[in-house]
This record gives structure tokens, sequence and C-alpha cells, in this order.
């Protein structure tokens, strides 16, 4: 596969979290081992290399990073980043322990920044134009790279306690009351660090559809996160959720398998639900007024409570990074967003079929292939897509139409 579609680049990232090992370097090498299902369900595995590049395009330039095209400094000596010197440094500690272990030797541990800096040159990890050995040094301090690893207990309470609003939401589905005989549904998003219940909402079924409804109406209300953690139930593995992720530029997170205390934010979250807000005398007539009595719960109970691990309203909370979130502007242009996808391949006379319909394309795309966006369950007119960028709305084709068109055009040039 030439160019793996940002659909699978991101499935391969979000798994690095998970993976088994102590540093990223390691986790990404486990990554390596793991074979992917594309779109079609084809089969793929990548280098740990090419991994290693996804995560730096990423982390660095955002989705829109994550295409093949070259880079605009190629050929030229770039500056390192801390990740890379951390990486340099994961691979040269295990050379100095060997070495501490020898007793013939006399060594000292830590070793200091200036044997790992001549290690990582001397072995390749770095390369002495792109970073000198005051700058490691300097890198070394700032970032405390050279700190010693927290117990695992520590690491997993640490990696989970974000610094800003949006970095990581965690999601969940827990089971509410019945209504007219079926159990309802409870999906919900939290925001790590703020605690702020991003958006709340019961639902007849658990299935795409509904998580697609709540996704969106969490985005436009809270913004985007960076990344969602989300456990590995079939809504929150489905295509549909990735595509969407992809396509706002957030990182989809699975938790391993029966980890619990992965989602910890959120499994607190409903305990508070059932302890405080399902023994009230709650109005179960209908779909909407459960949901309505749990909105006026959520904005004026919980978010508006003060939390305290915060010491302060969850709302107040994630008001202090009100400036770093990305919000979407609502308009038809966003709502494609979250539609779905399919490709299809333009005819010699500019059309497509569709649904059993016949469409023409908005600009000349004749013999090429484009992506078409569409509500799952509204009949419209398809939106076309060439490689991420919006052509716009395909016409339903008119024959009779175009016949006319042509002798008119023709009567006029004969004429």
């Amino acid at each position: 596969m030439k160019n793996p579609s940002i659909y699978l680049k991101m499935k391969v990232l979000g798994a690095i979290d998970i993976a088994p090992g102590k540093t990223r370097d390691q986790r990404v090498r486990s990554v390596a081992e793991m074979t992917f299902l594309d779109e079609e369900g084809n089969q793929y595995r990548f280098t740990w290399r090419t991994i290693q590049t996804w995560y730096y395009r990423y982390k660095n330039y955002g989705i829109t990073g994550m295409d093949a095209s070259p880079r605009a400094d190629k050929g030229k000596p770039r500056k390192t980043t801390p990740e890379e010197v951390l990486e340099a440094i994961n691979q040269a500690l295990p050379h100095f322990r060997q070495k501490e272990s020898d007793k013939s030797r006399k060594h000292t541990w830590p070793p200091n920044k200036t044997a790992i800096y001549r290690f990582c040159i001397e072995k390749g990890l770095l390369q002495a134009n792109q970073i000198a050995r005051n700058t490691f040094s300097r890198m070394v301090e700032k970032y405390e790279l050279l700190k010693p690893d927290p117990s695992e207990s520590n690491k997993q309470r640490l990696a989970f306690s974000m610094q800003y609003a949006n970095q990581l939401w965690q999601a969940d589905t827990m089971f509410g009351p019945h209504i007219g005989g079926k159990q309802t549904k409870l999906i919900a998003f939290i925001d790590d660090a703020s605690r702020v219940l991003c958006h709340g909402e019961f639902f007849l079924e658990e299935n795409t559809d509904t998580m697609i409804r709540a996704l969106r109406s969490a985005f436009y209300k809270r913004g985007l996160p960076e990344q969602l953690l989300v456990d590995n139930g079939s809504i929150y593995c489905s295509q549909e959720i990735t595509l969407i992720c992809a396509r706002v530029g957030c990182i989809l997170r699975h938790t391993a398998v029966r980890d619990a205390a992965a989602k910890g934010k959120i499994e607190r979250f409903f305990r508070r639900v059932r302890d405080q807000f399902l023994i009230r005398n709650l109005d179960l007539s209908s779909l909407q007024s459960l949901n309505r009595q749990f909105t006026d719960w959520v904005e004026q109970d919980y978010n508006a409570t003060i939390h305290s691990t915060l010491g302060m309203k969850p709302i107040d909370r994630f008001g202090v990074d009100l400036s770093r979130i990305r919000f979407l502007s609502p308009s038809q242009d966003t709502d494609e967003l979250f539609y779905a996808e399919d490709t299809r391949t333009v005819k010699k006379d500019n059309t497509f079929s569709f649904q059993g319909d016949r469409y023409e394309s908005p600009i000349d795309m004749r013999g090429r292939e484009i992506v078409v966006r569409y509500e799952r369950h509204r009949k419209g007119l398809p939106i076309v897509y060439d490689n991420g960028r919006r052509l716009g709305q395909a016409r339903l084709l008119d024959a009779v139409a175009n016949g006319l068109a042509r002798r008119s055009d023709s009567y006029s040039h004969n004429s």
C-alpha cells in the first residue's frame, strides 16, 4: 500500500499508548508487531520507523502533517526535538547499565550528560550537525529527560492527569432507567483536566448512530479534544467514529481489555449519576423528558459544584483554558465532518452512481476516484470530496435537460 489512509494511520497511532513497553520506543516497536485492518478489511503491518515517523508528524504538524508530502526542509539539517532526544537517551541507557554491572570496571550511575551525548553521536542515534552538546545538556535539564522513572502505579496515575482542558476526554456508556419497557443507555464524555461533563445523553439504543449523535453534540458544545479515550466496545471501534476523529485531528485511543481503571474519571462520574441523579423522583414518561432533567442536573449541579480535587467548579476550571480550545463553527460544511463516506469512480460523462441514482460531479472529475460524504439516514444530495478537498454538492442527473441544453448549444453555434 503506497499511501495508507488517515483512518489507518490514526488507528496505528492510537495503539501506541496501550501497547506493552515502558518507553514509547518500546511501545512503538510492539505496535510494529501488530496487524491492522484498513477500511476494506485488508491486513497491514508497518515498520517501527514508519510508525515513529507518523507519530512525529502528528505531534509537530497535526492531522495536516499525516500525508506523505515531502518536507519543506528536505536535504537541510533540522533541529532535533525533545521527543527525539528522549528516544535516543532511552536507547543509550541500557548500554551504560550493562557496563555498570561489569565489576571489573568503575562506573558512576546515572552517567553524565556528556557521556550520553557522545554515545548517541557515535552510534548515530543523534546527529552532531542537528544538536550541539550544550543544546543537548540544556534540553535534558529543561525537560528532565534523565529523571528516574516513577513506579508503575504512579506512572498510571500521572498518565491520566492532564494539564489543560481538552487534552483528553474519557467516554463510556452506562445503563440507565427503563422507559416504555426498554432500558436506556447513557453515553457520556468527561474532560480529564477540568472534570467537566462535556456532554451526556440517554438513548434507547447503543449503536454507531447514537454514538455519532452524542459525539457531535459534545464537539459543538465543548470544542475538540486532542485525544479521546474509549474502551473496546463495538461503537467505539467503528470505522465511522475513527474517521470523524481523524477529520477533526483527534487521536482515538482504546484502553486495554478489562482495564476499567484506565477510565477512572468517567467511572466516578457514573457513580455520581447513580447516587445523586437516578435516586430522584424522575419523570420517565419519555426519553426527551429524561434528557432534559439530566441536562439540568449536569449544568446546575455537577458542573457548577466545587470539585474536591480541583478546589473549584469544573466549569470554572474548564474556562481557565478557554483560549486554548478549538471550537467547531456551526455551518453546513462543519456538519459534513460527521457524515458517512464512500468512494466512487466518475465515468467518462462525469457522472457516478450512488444509492440507486446517478449524479453529476460538481466539477470535471472524469475517470478519477472521488469520496462521497452523505447523511446516514437522510436522503439528500451527496457531497463530493477529492483528497480531503471539498468540491461541492453533486447534482442529480437530468438526462433530458442535458440533452436539451446540448441541442440549444448546437443550434446557437450553427446560427
